[in-house]
């Protein structure tokens, strides 16, 4: 058993490391460092477990992908609450791979929508304390809170002159999944809000009660919704797509999974338009690219956020968290490459600050339209 092996029994053997002799020999400066800590920090006894989440921490940012990174217990935690149905704090789906916590985008009726809070909006400083340089998901836990209590954000917001404070008091965020009604006209209108553990079974609950009224069209509303889980995914876009492939995983080794429709879909022949946005991402981005590329149906609003890469979450021995590693990419049924590019759609309209104010929705409008053209 190598040096790093015998001073952390707990942790099991990788299953596949160089021979123990050079194991040892490279983490050699490792080791010393270690123990000049212990040996000359000013303030003994150091803490163990933090400099062992450290030196994971770094090891994973060392190679330098925004997605892949350490997550403490803590973190970990509030990263699957919103999967999982609810969670407390502001209610906003971020992005924690850039220089500051990012919001890509408000969840509906939440104190962070009901605060104006942006895709896109950065959040620079929590309670007037600077947060340049500190790592967006350490910044994720001072935004987080107990309901009922109250946090100040710095916001930097592209196209203002100077970043502006808000204020929001906490709360218990319930996340809906699927929210479905009949529009005027007859159009059937779909919002799905999350790819969670029970979005397909709602979905489907939702899709069949409304395709009971015989509507003319649906219209499927992925604006804001900021992803979640790839089987998710593969289950919604198969309610649209009869057949065929819904996306590609493709590996460092070359290997490509292919990622088909499941061939049970029951609105895969209803007109159908996508409503899209720059909060549109990841899982969302995977049904609405599948869509497109079958030409099944035509995306309407703004270019989609580009979160095309994918990722393991392996909870780590001990309760001490979970690392996350991009392990693929993912692309289209065309093969394109959505990581950092995103979509674009088939018919762009903006929403402007006018549209909000106004309650206005030129991109339900279009979509009204083009379903009443066909």
């Amino acid at each position: 058993m190598n040096q790093f092996l015998s001073r952390f029994p707990f942790l099991p053997t990788p299953a596949s490391s160089p021979a123990s002799s050079s194991v040892e020999t490279l983490f050699k400066p490792f080791w010393q460092a270690w123990d000049l800590v212990h040996e000359q920090y000013v303030d003994q006894p150091v803490n163990d477990e933090a400099l062992m989440r450290g030196a994971i921490r770094g090891m994973l940012e060392a190679l330098n992908d925004p997605h892949t990174g350490y997550m403490d217990p803590f973190e970990y935690q509030q990263a699957n609450a919103p999967l999982e149905g609810e969670y407390e704090g502001i209610g906003a789906w971020v992005d924690t791979s850039g220089e500051f916590l990012t919001v890509i985008s408000p969840m509906p009726d939440s104190p962070a929508e009901k605060a104006g809070l942006k895709p896109g909006d950065k959040i620079i400083a929590v309670d007037g304390e600077d947060m340049t340089g500190v790592d967006p998901s350490l910044v994720l836990r001072r935004v987080l809170g107990p309901a009922g209590t109250s946090v100040t954000l710095t916001i930097q917001r592209e196209g203002e002159p100077a970043p502006f404070e808000v204020q929001i008091t906490r709360q218990k965020i319930t996340i809906p999944s699927v929210e479905g009604k009949i529009l005027d006209q007859n159009i059937a209108y779909v919002r799905l809000f999350t790819f969670g553990e029970k979005t397909a079974s709602e979905l489907r609950r939702t899709l069949t009660s409304l395709l009971e009224q015989k509507p003319v069209g649906i219209i499927l509303d992925l604006r804001n919704n900021g992803g979640g889980f790839l089987n998710a995914a593969i289950d919604v876009s198969s309610e649209f797509i009869k057949q065929g492939v819904i996306m590609y995983e493709v590996y460092g080794d070359g290997r490509k999974i292919t990622f088909e429709a499941k061939g049970r879909g029951i609105a895969t022949d209803i007109p159908l338009v996508v409503l899209v946005n720059e909060g549109t991402a990841s899982a969302s981005e995977i049904t609405a690219g599948a869509i497109q590329d079958y030409q099944r149906g035509k995306l309407v609003g703004t270019k989609t956020f580009g979160k095309g890469s994918v990722q393991s979450w392996t909870p780590l021995v001990n309760n001490q968290g979970a690392v996350r590693i991009t392990v693929a990419r993912w692309l289209t049924p065309k093969e394109r490459q959505i990581n950092g590019v995103g979509l674009t759609p088939d018919l762009e309209v903006p929403m402007t600050e006018e549209d909000l104010k106004a309650g206005k929705d030129p991109q339900l409008e279009a979509a009204v339209q083009i379903l009443l053209q066909q």
